[in-house]
């Protein structure tokens, strides 16, 4: 900026301008028209008393056509900004949990960007930019989330994995139950072809044997099935199966009670 006389006018809209005052040509100093940005790192307190650090970039710039008031008005441009930064801040974030004052950086960012820019146009600037590039919490209280955090997480898994299991022991338990039904099935139709094959037996005895009961012809049948199981048990060296009184004696009790748990 040049002065003439007792004013103060633009010399070139380029990078920096001089300033000078009185009538002659005497240069008062320089102010860049570059954007620059300032940094500022706010301590504050959430609802929820939690101490955390906000950390906002502004992008600011003097304006050419109020370079006077840029120059002379204002005497350390900085540390303005900070101050209204910080009070912005601390009446905002306190209003709001810590959770919330994540998700409400935007918020935060315009609250401080509209009070800059009124209270720092008189002064001949103009504020691009704000921005909140971080929230640190106290390192005690980003330790604890990451836990609760952690075990949130573990949690669902838990919950995941016992669902997991549940529709196992369900596919389980159906398995076992059609296999159970299939057994079933399979011993009723063996026990009915057994059943078949002694009546077909006590029919085809009592017309070739004359005078036979289908009694004899019954406990017949079951004597000799039962050594039939006999020799099976006697053949197999890794038979599991509970002997049952076996002795002549014990013959005719057997079919006796075999008879009897038919009946």
């Amino acid at each position: 900026m040049r002065g003439r006389g007792n004013r103060a006018a633009a010399a070139d809209p380029g990078d920096s301008g001089e300033v000078s005052h009185g009538s002659g040509k005497q240069i008062a100093g320089y102010l860049s028209l570059r954007v620059r940005q300032l940094d500022v790192r706010c301590e504050t307190k959430t609802k929820d008393n939690v101490f955390v650090n906000v950390v906002a970039s502004v992008q600011y710039r003097a304006l050419s056509e109020k370079a006077s008031d840029a120059f002379y008005r204002l005497t350390n441009t900085r540390e303005q900004i900070q101050s209204y930064v910080f009070d912005v801040i601390r009446a905002s974030v306190p209003k709001m949990i810590l959770d919330d004052a994540f998700e409400q950086k935007n918020e935060i960012a315009k609250a401080v960007e509209e009070e800059l820019e009124k209270a720092m146009s008189m002064y001949g600037y103009e504020i691009v930019q704000t921005l909140i590039v971080d929230i640190e919490p106290d390192v005690h209280v980003k330790r604890a989330m990451n836990e609760i955090n952690a075990a949130s997480r573990m949690r669902v898994a838990a919950n995941e994995k016992a669902e997991a299991e549940k529709i196992l022991q369900i596919k389980r338990a159906e398995g076992d139950a059609e296999s159970k039904y299939l057994a079933g099935l399979g011993i009723a139709r063996q026990r009915q072809a057994i059943v078949d094959g002694l009546r077909d037996s006590v029919l085809a005895f009592s017309e070739n044997v004359p005078g036979t009961s289908a009694k004899d012809i019954m406990d017949m049948v079951l004597v000799t099935q039962y050594f039939d199981t006999m020799k099976e048990i006697g053949a197999s060296s890794k038979s599991s199966s509970v002997f049952i009184p076996h002795g002549p004696g014990a013959v005719k009790d057997i079919a006796a009670q075999i008879r009897d748990g038919q009946l």
